[in-house]
């Protein structure tokens, strides 16, 4: 399935927001922001994890669908690394707890060794994205 011109910009759309997310991250890291920090990383993953899913005709209405839809079609499937499943899984549940739980805070130790990987979701995400769209 071809992406449509609408379609097209809106995965666009969605790619550039993980960017500008994951840039918020790290402005929120430097002033030791953690809670607020993990919330941006997670988001930065869900933005290029939506844009990936609608990219491949793939909907989903809940973030728990997106979470399921990106393990189901990309992670379980070998299209993805594995590491990229476990590292949106673990921001998906850490975002509930930092925005949910009350007395729970997170340290740098705990936030700093996520930088990367979500860099390499977000990659990884639009080299795919990328590839096809050069192959169709």
């Amino acid at each position: 399935m071809t992406e449509g011109e609408g379609l097209r910009e809106l995965v666009d759309y969605r790619l550039e927001r993980a960017r500008e997310t994951y840039a918020d991250a790290k402005i929120l890291a430097e002033h030791d922001r953690w809670n607020s920090a993990i919330n941006r990383l997670y988001y930065a993953s869900y933005y290029a994890v939506t844009a990936l899913l609608l990219h491949r005709g793939v909907t989903q209405t809940t973030h728990n669908g997106a979470k399921r839809n990106f393990s189901l079609h990309f992670i379980t499937s070998g299209k993805l690394e594995r590491e990229h499943g476990v590292i949106y899984s673990r921001l998906f549940n850490w975002r509930q707890k930092s925005d949910y739980d009350d007395l729970f805070d997170f340290t740098d130790e705990k936030v700093i060794p996520y930088f990367q990987p979500v860099a390499a979701l977000i990659d990884a995400v639009a080299t795919i994205i990328d590839s096809e769209r050069s192959e169709g």
